[in-house]
């Protein structure tokens, strides 16, 4: 099984509820286990006009799914709980990214792994920290603590919301 993680966010319709039944779907992905689940952070919407702020999170999952196919899934359950993609960086119901998957690097029209803004979000960072090894190291040789080192908390908050009993 390849270890995945999965960025969740969520800033419309009871965040905290989408992000439990994001988690839920994730749970029951054909081919995979769940493993844990991060805190729940509390970011300023990174987007156009003003939006609420997001409850975010990051998952780690075993899976046998390929990379595609596994963001085949996570689309569709954006899509199964109301997300619409009209407008880069709008307010949503939900967004999954992968994140990392195993050690691939991937460069495709659909999928870029790792996540191409990893390194500059303190709303994935923090959370990732928490579900990866120590000294977890990404598949480009980078080093997660010293990502998080130079990314600020700025107005990031840990809200002490928990998703799943890890």
């Amino acid at each position: 099984m390849i270890t995945a993680y999965i960025a969740l966010g969520s800033n419309l319709q009871n965040p905290e509820h989408q992000l439990r039944s994001a988690v839920t779907a994730l749970a029951a992905l054909p081919d995979s286990r769940l493993q844990q689940v991060s805190s729940v952070y509390r970011s300023a919407a990174v987007g156009p006009g003003a939006q609420p702020d997001y409850l975010n999170a990051v998952a780690r999952l075993l899976t046998t799914l390929p990379p595609e196919t596994l963001l085949d899934a996570l689309q569709r359950q954006e899509q199964a709980q109301g997300r619409t993609r009209n407008i880069r960086w709008q307010a949503r119901t939900l967004d999954l990214d992968i994140l990392l998957y195993g050690s691939a690097i991937i460069e495709t029209e659909r999928l870029t792994i790792p996540h191409g803004a990893l390194g500059r979000r303190n709303f994935v960072l923090y959370p990732l920290l928490q579900v990866c090894p120590a000294n977890f190291v990404l598949p480009d040789g980078t080093d997660l603590d010293t990502l998080v080192r130079d990314c600020p908390v700025g107005d990031l908050e840990k809200t002490g919301l928990q998703l799943h009993d890890n």
